[in-house]
């Protein structure tokens, strides 16, 4: 197998462009393709999410990885464009997801349209990629890591006071710098709650599904992995509750390594998707 190389693209999203990696050996011949959709605050090269892709190209696929357009970072991934990060939705992560299936499936990131599609979400982005494999026949295998199980993540007295304010401040725990949310994602989700149903579409997703979640999870609580493991339908879909898993499984960013909880998430995903990608 040719060792993988990395290339970068852009395409434009609803917000602004989307940013893509694409990690990949041997470009002239259909392969497998894994795309890896980043959560809440994440981004393509936050922490893990590099390694990740290199393991998952040296493993024979095609690896993308992605700034979602309302991610409000930069391609470097300094979160310069905050007005983004304040405006953005899951809707418009679903329609920046779409347009990355459609340029990969077109061969219009310097790799031949795929022979089979993947998607790998963690935390929010679990939530867009269950969402997306629910209607999208493209995709054929699933991987979450932490999952969210519903799109409304703030009490009603937050609520309250962002609808009063207009804005709800969010620290970015690493910089220090405050990244404003607007109303845009409340709206969005009261206005789409049937399309953003994740639990529903949970229930007819028919891709094979690995739900990875830790049982320490500080973001998001193992309970909601275990609402979505009890709705798959795919009858080889299962659950691997990490014992300790943190929320990234112990990775930091900047990247200094990984764990064995890490590692565990790592090693079953690459396997999953070697079993059901083809």
């Amino acid at each position: 197998m040719a060792t993988p190389t990395r290339t970068s693209h852009e395409l434009s999203g609803v917000l602004g462009p989307i940013h893509i990696d694409v990690r990949a050996g041997g470009r002239g011949m259909p392969r497998p393709a894994v795309v890896i959709v980043h959560g809440f605050k994440g981004f393509k090269d936050w922490g893990m999410f590099p390694p990740l892709a290199d393991r998952l190209a040296r493993a024979g696929f095609v690896a993308v990885s992605l700034n979602l357009s309302g991610a409000g970072v930069d391609a470097e991934g300094n979160f310069a464009f905050p007005e983004r990060f304040g405006h953005d939705t899951i809707s418009a992560a679903l329609e920046d997801l779409e347009r990355v299936l459609d340029a990969l499936s077109a061969g219009m990131l310097e790799a031949a349209p795929p022979s089979s599609i993947g998607l790998l979400g963690h935390s929010r982005g679990g939530g867009v990629v269950v969402l997306t494999a629910a209607r999208d026949p493209r995709v054929t295998a699933l991987v979450t890591w932490a999952a969210i199980s519903h799109v409304n993540r703030w009490p009603a007295d937050v609520v309250a006071q962002w609808r009063k304010a207009g804005r709800h401040d969010v620290v970015n725990a690493r910089t220090g710098q405050v990244l404003p949310l607007y109303t845009d994602v409340l709206d969005d989700n009261e206005r789409n709650a049937d399309r953003l149903d994740i639990l529903a579409a949970a229930g007819r997703l028919t891709a094979p599904w690995l739900l990875v979640h830790g049982d320490a999870d500080e973001a998001v609580a193992l309970t909601e992995g275990e609402q979505l493991a009890a709705l798959v339908r795919h009858p080889a879909s299962r659950h691997e509750w990490i014992e300790g898993g943190q929320h990234t499984f112990g990775a930091r960013h900047p990247w200094a390594g990984g764990t064995p909880e890490l590692e565990r998430a790592f090693a079953a995903s690459v396997a999953w998707f070697a079993r059901y990608l083809t």
